[in-house]
């Protein structure tokens, strides 16, 4: 998927003017975020901010070791009976993907949800070369229909109505109109397990892979999941290189805050754990299980001071918690990861100076931090970046002029007095208590109103206080 990330300030306005979007997205963020907290703190927040703490030390345990634990976790992997497939790049997951397709005579493709397929343009990849591709999850399925990418790296859908996905489904399935959720998902239920049934290759992504046993590990609550990873004769699963755990007791840790995190659930519906295909005394299962272990700019960040975010487990708590992601929705962020988290892995991952805009799109509240279930610091790696835009001159000459000149009239006492005294005889020329448009300033003033300057300044009320008091000594 190519980043649009360069146009966020552009698309963050048309969502701001959409208000069915921004109340669809508001009471999903909001109940979400409802959730988590019971959730989380359903044992009293010492215990939930204890299982927080326990859980960073795992991602931190993995990533300290990442190196040495992949190749352990290729070793178990292999002894299993998987073929370890490793991605430089987008271009080579899809190559892998597509080899193996040919190889096994592949004519049609059911996924679950894979955040890493989104971001290495998959889907484009197999549609291209003549290969049917089905999502199952039913998020991924409803945009898939419409054409969209997804707004939101749990609930993909998150962006639409229940009206409008009724509206899809009438229009592109040929649903009998009803409101009833149950209905409107039993429908879609039905045209997915045709699907299933009849699929040459599943793929997957991979929450976490557990390095001393080479287990492959996948959390979710349709059931879309198993479907994929034990009916078609061939599985695929996708897995950045990042998600290595070191032990099966970091991973049961971890999979306790995931879903309480994400979907506010003490456990998700299914937790599927695979150590292999399918052996000859079992029923079901794959004839052949490909797992890609995917860089794609991952190890660039290792080892940078921005390592921290590798540890991110894709929950989507900092998204619900985020004020901007509220108003502007996934899309406006222009690529797969959107909210505090895309904010920092686009830049990372994509291109700094094309994601100018997103280090921006934060308010720094800090609340990402503070929901982040393994404590990664998002508002001190937003500063870093955009400290890393200006060191690299990527701000706009207006914004880094108007920079210069600040620092040069507050390291003047004389400038700096001078200023204030021109802003409280300017501030008798400018309308108060409304927005004011000021030319190249108009981004700022749009949407913030004058504020009235002090009468008096600090220094000059200073200044009139000790000669007040010398007066008093003298009498």
């Amino acid at each position: 998927m190519r980043s649009q990330a360069a146009k966020f300030v552009a698309a963050a306005r048309r969502a701001l003017a959409d208000p069915p979007l921004q109340d669809a997205v508001k009471r999903a963020t909001d109940t979400a975020a409802r959730k988590r907290d019971l959730a989380m703190f359903a044992h009293g927040r010492e215990h939930g901010e204890a299982l927080r703490r326990q859980a960073a030390a795992a991602r931190h345990r993995a990533l300290s070791h990442l190196p040495e634990l992949l190749e352990q976790a290729e070793a178990q992997l292999t002894a299993s009976g998987v073929t370890v497939l490793w991605a430089a790049d987008a271009a080579e997951v899809c190559a892998h993907v597509l080899d193996i397709a040919a190889r096994h005579h592949v004519e049609s493709v059911t996924k679950s949800k894979s955040m890493v397929s989104e971001e290495v343009g998959l889907n484009d990849a197999l549609a291209e070369a003549g290969i049917e591709v089905l999502e199952t999850d039913l998020g991924e399925y409803i945009i898939q229909l419409a054409g969209e990418p997804p707004s939101h790296i749990v609930t993909p859908v998150i962006h639409k109505s229940k009206a409008a996905i009724r509206d899809l489904f009438v229009q592109r399935l040929g649903m009998p109109p009803t409101d009833d959720a149950s209905t409107m998902t039993r429908f879609a239920r039905e045209h997915l397990r045709a699907a299933f049934l009849s699929s040459d290759m599943g793929i997957s992504g991979g929450n976490f892979i557990i390095a001393e046993t080479g287990t492959l590990c996948l959390v979710t609550n349709e059931g879309n999941g198993r479907m994929v990873t034990a009916l078609p004769r061939v599985h695929v699963a996708l897995v950045g290189i990042e998600k290595v755990v070191a032990t099966l007791e970091d991973y049961v840790l971890l999979t306790q805050v995931l879903p309480r995190s994400a979907t506010g659930q003490a456990m998700a519906v299914y937790t599927h754990m695979i150590n292999g295909p399918r052996r000859a005394d079992e029923p079901d299962g794959p004839e052949a299980l490909y797992v890609v272990l995917v860089d794609n700019g991952r190890s660039a960040i290792y080892g940078t001071s921005y390592a921290e975010v590798l540890g991110c487990i894709r929950c989507g708590a900092c998204i619900n918690a985020c004020p901007i992601y509220e108003a502007t929705g996934g899309h406006a962020y222009g690529w797969v990861y959107p909210g505090p988290i895309g904010a920092v892995l686009t830049p990372l991952l994509t291109d700094l100076k094309d994601a100018s805009p997103l280090p921006h799109a934060s308010s720094l509240c800090g609340k990402c931090k503070e929901v982040c279930p393994v404590d990664i610091d998002l508002p001190r790696m937003l500063l870093d970046l955009r400290h890393d835009l200006v060191e690299a001159g990527h701000m706009p000459w207006l914004w880094d002029a108007g920079m210069r000149a600040w620092s040069t009239a507050t390291r003047s006492p004389r400038l700096f007095h001078s200023a204030a005294h021109a802003a409280q005889i300017g501030q008798k020329l400018l309308p108060q208590g409304r927005k004011i448009p000021l030319g190249p300033l108009g981004g700022w003033t749009a949407s913030r109103e004058l504020p009235r300057f002090a009468r008096q300044t600090f220094r000059d009320w200073w200044a009139a206080r000790d000669q007040e008091e010398g007066r008093n000594d003298q009498s």
